[in-house]
């Protein structure tokens, strides 16, 4: 069974875990604490749940919530949701950001994951549709996207650019 939860530190291990073995940049993922040290993550951690209240961003940032795909009792994956669009997020990596460990593609379990957070979404994001972006080369990601309602609204020689209408994720059938 996949589930979200947000990023908290009940979890604090198997976030830890998870966290720093995503790649500093896969597939245009980007995730700046790649490989931190456990001692290092209490910091790591506070910094994400206030992203989520605005709390400390940098200049030209948007309040983001982290989520972690759980499969059961397993950590395998996490989402980013941006809780609204600045013009460089508009033509860049979107509302939503999501990454699932290499060993669970393929699955399905990125279409679920995806349609959680579309779901998750709903109540933080203001405009009417979700903005996401892949790689061009990120077949697997654009045709989770496409279950998920996804339509191609530009491309380019590198990104894929697709906006989701908001719905009623659950009566979507992925």
């Amino acid at each position: 069974m996949i589930y979200l939860r947000e990023a908290n530190f009940n979890d604090f291990e198997a976030e830890w875990q998870l966290v720093r073995r995503i790649p500093f940049d896969e597939n245009g993922y980007v995730n700046p604490w790649f490989n931190v040290a456990r001692e290092d993550f209490d910091k790591v951690l506070y910094e994400i749940v206030e992203q989520a209240e605005g709390i400390g961003l940098p200049e030209g940032y948007v309040p983001q919530t982290t989520l972690f795909i759980w499969r059961d009792m397993e950590i395998i994956g996490e989402a980013k949701i941006r809780h609204y669009l600045t013009e460089a997020l508009k033509t860049g990596s979107g509302h939503i950001g999501y990454w699932l460990a290499p060993e669970y593609r393929g699955k399905g379990y990125g279409t679920e994951a995806l349609r959680q957070v579309l779901e998750y979404a709903e109540n933080i994001i203001p405009e009417d549709e979700y903005y996401l972006r892949a790689d061009s080369d990120n077949t697997a990601s654009l045709r989770i996207m496409e279950k998920n309602g996804g339509r191609i609204v530009r491309e380019d020689d590198k990104k894929v650019y697709v906006r989701i209408q908001k719905v009623d994720w659950s009566a979507l059938e992925v």
